[in-house]
């Protein structure tokens, strides 16, 4: 059973909330980091990446991780950071114009990861994961929030919302784009904390969906402290926010190839068609989010979109995965891509988007090629991390998108 454990959040003035908040670090390139904080000072974007102050300087050079932490001290020193008196849970809610996510914001336990408690369905890469364990590490804070899936129990996600009370002011509230409204309850009361953490204690596995180079981290740092025995309570556990299974969504990653491997289109084709049934479409296909059919893959080439059914299936839930048929019997076989995650030749493009933008993409010139993935589904998820299975990297785009610097956890 996992557990849960209320902290004493270090979290934004309110005044100056929507100026520090930001997006998490690794959605946004150098570029557009360095406009993001050109246009706003204060943005957590000078802490998440703190390499963009410093343009002379490798990213991973020592200083920039210390550049990292000076700025945080900063804040907290001039009282635009401040850390609440006693520990707490919270209530992280997102309402858009078209739904509200309501998730709650707790630690847990690094132990729960390496068990096997809280589930993992991607590989990491060494890069990123040392990456952030150093920026943990230096700042002495998790600065980013690790976004885990819980199954519903009977009335526990229901009970999350009963806890903000319908005339409540939330202890910070901050606009991003599309009107969304992102806002942070503190729940201090410690009989409702007994409460929430007895329901979870009912909860048999955490799932990431998002956040796994944060959480391995989270986890590299607790072992490298214990190993030196200065591993306090607090850098044992790491900051998450969860969400009930239902209240989360998911869309697809496409995908981007810069070359067919000295394949004429003619040729490219030909190859596919030994492993798919093809078929050109006409017009624009209805939806962003995948094919019209089931169990299809969505490819544009030459000015023409296509739908790839596979001739065969595998059985095993991750095998069966689109995302997982097109890497081994198109991307591997045919255009010589074995390591999805390393490989310049592919990039991807996440999240709600339109057919259209990859058209222009291949019309352009960029990319000779371009697929569209349908979403794979929450349940399917949570069935491929039960199974140990790893699914191939960027297979989900998971919702809500959470902010940066609204809540900090200090190892302390």
């Amino acid at each position: 059973m996992v557990a849960i454990h209320p902290f004493a959040a270090i979290r934004p003035d309110p005044a100056i909330a929507q100026s520090l908040a930001a997006v998490p670090y690794d959605v946004v390139t150098t570029k557009e980091a360095r406009i993001c904080i050109e246009k706003n000072p204060l943005s957590f974007l000078r802490i998440s990446r703190a390499d963009v102050e410093l343009p002379g300087l490798s990213p991973h050079d020592p200083r920039v991780y210390d550049h990292a932490r000076l700025t945080f001290e900063d804040l907290l020193s001039n009282r635009l950071l401040l850390q609440d008196d006693t520990p707490s849970l919270y209530v992280y809610r997102v309402q858009s114009p078209e739904r509200t996510f309501t998730g709650l914001v707790g630690c847990v336990e690094a132990e729960d990861y390496l068990s096997g408690l809280i589930h993992r369905h991607e590989l990491t890469q060494y890069e990123k994961e040392e990456d952030r364990t150093r920026h943990i590490d230096m700042v002495n804070a998790q600065t980013g929030l690790v976004f885990l899936v819980y199954r519903d129990l009977p009335n526990l996600s229901a009970s999350l919302e009963s806890l903000i009370d319908t005339d409540q002011t939330p202890d910070c509230e901050v606009k991003s784009r599309n009107e969304t409204r992102h806002q942070v309850y503190r729940i201090r009361d410690l009989q409702r904390i007994r409460e929430i953490q007895a329901r979870f204690g009912e909860v048999n596995a955490l799932y990431i969906a998002d956040g796994h180079h944060r959480a391995a981290a989270a986890v590299n740092v607790a072992l490298r402290r214990q190993s030196k025995g200065t591993a306090s309570p607090q850098a044992r556990r790491f900051m998450a926010v969860l969400f009930a299974h239902h209240q989360v969504m998911i869309h697809g990653y496409s995908r981007l190839i810069t070359d067919l491997c000295d394949l004429s289109v003619p040729a490219f084709l030909e190859q596919i068609r030994r492993e798919f049934k093809l078929y050109p479409h006409s017009g624009d296909f209805p939806s962003s989010e995948g094919c019209t059919g089931n169990q299809s893959i969505c490819m544009y080439l030459s000015g023409q979109w296509y739908e790839l059914i596979p001739r065969k299936r595998e059985r095993s839930s991750v095998a069966a995965l689109d995302v997982m048929v097109l890497q081994e019997q198109i991307l591997r076989s045919i255009l010589g891509i074995s390591d999805p995650r390393r490989d310049p030749r592919l990039q991807y493009h996440g999240g709600v988007h339109s057919f259209h933008d990859l058209e222009q993409m291949v019309d352009s010139g960029t990319f000779a090629v371009a697929f569209a993935m349908r979403p794979v589904s929450i349940e399917m998820v949570m069935t491929i991390a039960d199974e140990k299975g790893i699914m191939p990297p960027k297979s989900t785009w998971f919702e809500p998108k959470l902010l940066s610097g609204l809540l900090v956890h200090t190892l302390d």
